[in-house]
């Protein structure tokens, strides 16, 4: 037990300080073992300012306008993806001629017939437009309910010109005019392109003869639809 003071004992033999505590207050530390104390560290020499000369020159390459060996500025390059982007697996419950609900965009609560996917993973559908007012769209199928109900569409034939480049709108060019021309009564309004117009009435009309041969489903689609006060989504059948 190392020595300490009379005032530092709780009791004879028993010190109130720890083993750790009597070695640092004793500075053991500082002694080495050959019984000599350590010699304190005299302070490093500064070392000698370099010569204006070469300080101007080092100033000189350290803003130098270009470097033929190294560029004075890096540019990040974008890391390019390993993965190829390919479109979403169709959900199991759609298939060709299943009657979706819209859950959001414009038409959102209408019902309407699904007709094929795209290559870039999105669903072509069609109202019919001479039933409900929707006309020939892309949609995700996670906006989208799958219901039990289907349409026979085996007779209805889809050019192949319907695909994501058909639907890329057009650029025109931006008149110049006053307000009166933009928001007055003479100010024109944009019409739907004939040829789209066209393909519309051709593909509706084979669905709208499908529809009629089944009986209340012409009104089915028609309908939007709405959750009532108490009515939980997922306990509905679809």
């Amino acid at each position: 037990m190392a020595k300490s003071a009379h005032k530092n004992q709780l009791a004879p033999g028993i010190s109130r300080l720890s083993r750790s505590k009597v070695f640092s207050k004793r500075a053991a530390y500082k002694i080495v073992k050959d019984g000599k104390a350590k010699v304190a560290e005299t302070e490093k020499p500064k070392k000698a300012e370099a010569p204006v000369s070469e300080r101007s020159d080092l100033v000189k390459a350290l803003t130098a306008e270009s470097n033929s060996v190294y560029p004075m500025s890096t540019i990040p390059k974008s890391k390019t993806g390993r993965k190829a982007i390919r479109a979403p697996k169709l959900r199991k419950s759609i298939t060709p001629g299943t009657v979706l609900i819209l859950l959001a965009g414009r038409f959102r609560g209408k019902r309407v017939v699904f007709l094929k996917q795209l290559k870039s993973g999105l669903l072509l559908i069609t109202g019919p437009f001479k039933i409900n007012g929707v006309p020939l769209r892309r949609v995700n199928q996670a906006y989208v309910v799958a219901t039990s109900t289907k349409v026979d569409i085996s007779g209805v034939k889809i050019d192949a010109k319907v695909s994501d480049e058909y639907f890329k709108g057009e650029k025109e060019a931006k008149p110049k005019g006053d307000e009166e021309e933009f928001f007055g009564k003479d100010a024109k309004k944009k019409e739907h392109p004939a040829h789209k117009i066209a393909d519309q009435k051709v593909v509706d009309k084979e669905i709208v003869a499908a529809v009629a041969k089944v009986p209340f489903l012409a009104s089915y689609l028609a309908s939007s639809f709405s959750l009532s006060k108490g009515q939980a989504p997922h306990t509905l059948k679809f």
